[in-house]
């Protein structure tokens, strides 16, 4: 059972009220408990079930201009007060930092938004089981299939996040997430996929038969995969993978890459760095959304950004501490975006398939190509080659490169936006990219 906000309450309070006794001049509690429990499978047969079941709680105290943290997943009294004991002591022989301080008070978020993140349903081992062997069935009916690996995780958490200047708001979460990784083989290769899903209500995922089939096909599409010569080609980006291209931008505009001046991004506010088209949105208060929350996790309330309009970048994602060095105020955005998005194009899905009578279709990246100081992205790939606007074969073993100066101005999205994950993207095309092939 999780523990309740009264629980949590009282062991924020206390630690506040010892801290300020101990000398401390501001001080920020956050503590949290959170219950996973996970069946897996592999090859339809259980392999294993698992319960956690974690209590923890993170001090942070300010003397002045002096900060330091500590945590720990023991709450009882004796070791609460040995913890901050240590925390003050720390915190007394740090050196200062003239940008530390809690967020200022007016920022504060003053009242938590219904924002449906949380369902009570509870399900039972045998129910994950029977899900799985549903989901294994469907993924194993095609011979090419010769290994399956799947799960079901139902997580439970709640929080209170308290400071001195007396603020002290939380709200319990879940999440319910089956996945399914395939393994296919045919006389010519053997090649892996997968699919998830994952949603705040166990009503919301995808039936077992519906994921095991979808996770099954995309593999058995790759099997046989050809090889192409280098060139400078139209790249379309799956869904799966054009997402991450957004998670790159978050990072390049997060406020500690722009303060320490190690972002591509940087001095670019109220610059054009895509084209007209290109809208991106970080929306905090999405009904059952997997990125919604009222407040960030300093306490400051959140409300919806527009990164991106038409174009031109209008915000950086801002903390408190990184804010002050910059002389900005905090938007919200400590520990990053919410739901991330790029808006719809106005290009249909088929269309955007057919704007080139040549190009490829990514499905995969390897490795983690994206450097946020140059702006340069170089990464293994595999996917398809479409010639006018049908799949022909899979590719493997390429080199997709670009900079994204420039590749963030010849995005074109198509109007297919689905808000799966906590960072969504349409299906994306980016003109003129460099292929290295064999």
């Amino acid at each position: 059972m999780i523990k309740n906000q009264e629980y949590l309450l009282e062991k924020a309070s206390y630690c506040l009220d010892l801290a300020k006794k101990l000398g401390a001049k501001d001080s920020t509690v956050i503590v949290s408990n959170s219950i996973s429990e996970s069946v897996n499978f592999r090859n339809k047969k259980l392999d294993e079930s698992n319960r956690s079941d974690n209590l923890a709680i993170g001090i942070t105290t300010y003397i002045g201009k002096k900060k330091s943290s500590i945590s720990s997943s023991n709450l009882l009294k004796e070791n609460l007060d040995t913890l901050i004991e240590k925390c003050i002591e720390t915190t007394k022989n740090t050196p200062e930092d003239e940008f530390n301080s809690l967020p200022d008070k007016d920022l504060l978020a003053k009242e938590i938004k219904d924002l449906n993140l949380y369902d009570d349903t509870h399900i039972k081992n045998e129910n994950k089981i029977e899900y799985l062997e549903k989901l294994e069935a469907s993924a194993t009916s095609d011979k090419k299939i010769v290994n399956t690996e799947s799960s079901f995780t139902e997580d439970k958490s709640n929080f209170i996040l308290a400071n001195s200047d007396g603020f002290s708001k939380g709200y319990k979460s879940s999440s319910f997430t089956a996945s399914s990784v395939i393994v296919a083989k045919d006389d010519q290769s053997m090649e892996r996929d997968y699919e998830y899903t994952s949603k705040c209500h166990l009503q919301d995922i995808n039936g077992a038969e519906e994921l095991g089939k979808s996770a099954a096909e995309q593999t058995i599409k790759k099997l046989s995969p050809k090889k192409i010569g280098s060139e400078k080609i139209a790249i379309i980006f799956d869904k799966r993978i054009a997402k991450g291209i957004l998670s790159t931008f978050a990072g390049a505009i997060s406020s500690s890459a722009i303060s320490r001046g190690t972002s591509f991004l940087k001095d670019q506010i109220n610059k054009k760095i895509f084209s007209d088209e290109i809208d991106i949105f970080d929306k905090p208060d999405i009904l059952k959304g997997l990125g919604s929350r009222s407040f960030d996790s300093e306490g400051v309330k959140t409300n919806t950004l527009k990164l991106v309009e038409q174009g031109v970048l209008k915000h950086y994602l801002i903390d408190t501490y990184n804010g002050k060095k910059l002389n900005l105020k905090s938007n919200g955005r400590c520990g990053g975006t919410s739901n991330l998005y790029f808006d719809n194009g106005n290009i249909s899905y088929k269309d955007l398939l057919n704007s080139n009578p040549r190009c490829l279709y990514i499905t995969e990246t390897i490795g983690h190509g994206s450097n946020i100081v140059t702006g340069d992205y170089s990464v293994g790939a595999n996917g398809f080659l479409i010639e006018n606007g049908d799949f022909k074969y899979p590719i493997n073993e390429i080199t997709i490169a670009g900079n994204f100066k420039d590749m963030f101005k010849n995005i074109t999205l198509a109007n297919d936006l689905e808000f799966k994950y906590a960072t969504n993207s349409p299906t994306m095309m980016i003109e003129g990219m460099v292929v290295a092939g064999k």
